[in-house]
């Protein structure tokens, strides 16, 4: 298992390129003006007392995806409404090389 020190915006980065990535690979038709749907998706990070929200989607539509504990850098599931989900933990801020973050939700990485 890896353990870096990373940052809440080293997850936004790393989480918003591996979503585009996937983006193009299912999606890989480009629209008449060269863009593709990838091209529209962001990552925006809202800081709180204790935990740090972490949104993903296109501009027009984005969700709540993740919540990191702001004291322990764990990585949660949004249950619904700003409330981290204690049942979809994946990993802390430390790991994060060891999982995919492309997908729906964070898959750890087969060694």
């Amino acid at each position: 298992m890896t353990t870096t020190t990373h940052t809440v915006d080293d997850f936004a980065a790393i989480l918003l390129a591996q979503t585009r990535a996937r983006m193009n690979r299912d999606y890989p038709t480009p629209y008449p003006d060269g863009t593709t749907q990838a091209d529209y998706y962001v990552v925006q990070v809202h800081e709180g007392p204790k935990y740090t929200r972490v949104d993903v989607g296109p501009e027009h539509n984005i969700s709540g995806k993740y919540m990191i504990d702001n004291a322990t850098g764990e990585i949660f599931g949004i249950k619904g409404y700003g409330r981290i989900h204690r049942g979809h933990r994946y990993g802390t801020l430390g790991t994060i090389d060891s999982y995919e973050w492309g997908g729906y939700v964070g898959q750890k990485r087969q060694p």
